[in-house]
């Protein structure tokens, strides 16, 4: 017999994470690595080649600049950190990020996105429970995503890639985004849920202290998920809806 899964109504606040989450983002942002690393990588004949995994292992949830270091670093490939504001054809970390968001960009403003539905559901459910909620995303794309998809007025407060940078907080799987978004909604972490679908969003949250980890599973796996850090473990957000 299945266990009920927790009121998400009952805490003080929800905390989510936005690509893989409340949006199908992820796919997109997985096949603009993809191209950019493997041009990059056959350019520099870097090997052993780009693959799906380097994604999950090296990319997933952490703020892009990181990203970008911890996927050369793989490969034994230092280059210069270099500045936000580098020329996506400078060779880079700051370059070759923004390089990647160049085509995340594109193919987001050819194609669109939508919310999952089950995550609307949710929303709608803790909407009419006056239950807060947040978005904390490591993406720098945060704001045009949410704009795309017409949830952004359904958040108070967008914790975002760019805010992190701002204020130099460190990436996930620390716990300061997560922190700093409960902070900027007035809640405290004990008494609020984080909903995250990447290992290192679920070690964030985890860390940060939060009453109830959420992890949706998109790919990641379910026992990762909670050896990760996570409470329960859902395939939809539907799921906490019905």
């Amino acid at each position: 017999m299945a266990h009920a899964l927790p009121d998400l109504t009952a805490y003080d606040a929800v905390l989510f994470d936005l690509d893989g989450v409340l949006t199908p983002t992820a796919e997109v942002h997985m096949h603009a690595w993809q191209s950019m690393f493997e041009e990059l990588f056959a350019a520099w004949e870097i090997t052993p080649p780009y693959t799906e995994r380097d994604y999950f292992d090296h990319l997933d949830g952490k703020k892009r600049y990181d990203g970008v270091a911890s996927l050369l670093r793989s490969r034994d490939v230092e280059v210069p950190w270099g500045d936000p504001t580098d020329p996506p054809t400078a060779d880079t970390v700051c370059g070759i990020g923004n390089r990647k968001n160049i085509v995340f960009e594109r193919v987001l403003r050819a194609e669109g996105i939508a919310a999952y539905p089950g995550s609307l559901r949710l929303l709608d459910v803790l909407a009419a429970a006056g239950t807060p909620v947040a978005v904390v995303s490591s993406s720098k794309n945060a704001q045009e995503v949410l704009a795309a998809a017409g949830i952004r007025d359904r958040f108070a407060v967008v914790m975002d890639g760019v805010i992190a940078e701002r204020d130099h907080l460190a990436s996930k799987p620390a716990p300061d985004v997560f922190v700093e978004a409960a902070r900027m909604l007035g809640v405290d972490p004990v008494r609020s849920a984080a909903v995250e679908d990447a290992l290192s969003g679920v070690e964030s949250a985890a860390a940060g202290g939060f009453g109830l980890v959420v992890g949706v599973d998109r790919g990641a796996g379910a026992q990762a998920l909670s050896d990760a850090g996570a409470h329960v473990v859902v395939k939809d957000l539907e799921e906490f809806a019905r």
